[in-house]
């Protein structure tokens, strides 16, 4: 199937991330139906999308919210041209899932999964044509940030991989090719520099605070607008070659998680969801610290890509 076939498209899973894809499809002219297993799950998922929707104008939200089906109803993926997974973050869930559905789909429907991290080629496994499936990973929140990873398993299709691809850069994102490797691109960059940020927290040599704070005012920034290649190419590849003979045997090397997080995990303080985490989110600061940084992500995507 090529991207000028794909009409409709059906979200599996109706949580933060496969309300906000639904919700990105129907800004960008798709009919789209977001399935999930519960009438709850359904009622949450419109609330997410209201929520994200409540600055856009009338017109542009009424659009939006005419092109989405919402059902319980697995028959809705029959008409389906593309289906894009985002339930449970667990292997075998997910597989049974697969199982259920691919004797709903038309014979050119592709489907991709959400996942963060789980093995394409293994999910595929649960597939009797396994080269129209692929990775498609967008990342929280869906609806502002505009990278995706498109990950191809071992039997994943070109064409398959090759159409997704395009489709993400129909609905305006940053698409990147990326091998079936654990944490695909993203999460690998981000657990290098989390390890490294909880190693100089746990040795003393900055606090949480100063640690986030170089990296929003520091890296952060410049990576908004150049990645660590092009930054190595402007500094100078022969200074940074000489850092990295001192400097990397100093790095972290954790081959677990350090006692820092393990600890917080422990105690229940998970972030977020529990109030609390490596800082303080009761009172209201949790949905404080959520608005402010949708506001600062699209500024800034505002500023960088003309969104």
């Amino acid at each position: 199937m090529s991207i000028t076939e794909i009409k409709t498209v059906a979200v599996a899973g109706a949580g933060t991330m496969g309300a906000l894809i639904a919700q990105t499809f129907a800004s960008h002219g798709y009919q789209v139906v977001l399935w999930n297993r519960s009438e709850a799950g359904l009622v949450r998922g419109k609330a997410i999308m209201a929520e994200n929707l409540d600055a856009v104008p009338s017109a542009e939200r009424d659009a939006v919210i005419s092109g989405i089906t919402m059902t319980t109803d697995p028959a809705c993926f029959r008409n389906a041209d593309f289906v894009l997974e985002s339930i449970a973050e667990n292997l075998k869930v997910k597989q049974d899932f697969y199982r259920q559905l691919e004797p709903l789909l038309k014979g050119a429907c592709l489907v991709s999964t959400n996942t963060s991290g789980l093995s394409i080629t293994a999910l595929s496994k649960a597939f009797k044509t396994p080269e129209r499936f692929c990775g498609m990973h967008w990342i929280n929140p869906a609806n502002l940030i505009p990278l995706i990873e498109v990950i191809s398993g071992e039997r994943t299709a070109p064409d398959t991989a090759e159409t997704v691809y395009a489709l993400a850069e129909s609905l305006e994102k940053k698409p990147i090719r990326v091998k079936d490797v654990p944490g695909f691109a993203l999460n690998r960059l981000q657990f290098a520099v989390l390890r490294e940020a909880l190693h100089m927290v746990e040795t003393g040599a900055a606090s949480m605070e100063d640690v986030d704070k170089a990296m929003k005012y520091g890296l952060g920034l410049r990576y908004a607008c150049i990645g660590p290649f092009e930054t190595a190419d402007l500094g100078g590849l022969d200074i940074f070659c000489g850092i990295s003979e001192y400097l990397f045997a100093d790095l972290a090397d954790d081959k677990e998680p350090q006692a820092l997080l393990r600890q917080k995990k422990a105690e229940g303080k998970l972030g977020l969801k529990s109030g609390e985490g490596f800082f303080d989110y009761s009172g209201g600061r949790g949905a404080k610290a959520v608005e402010e940084r949708n506001r600062k992500l699209a500024a800034l995507s505002d500023i960088l890509f003309g969104k």
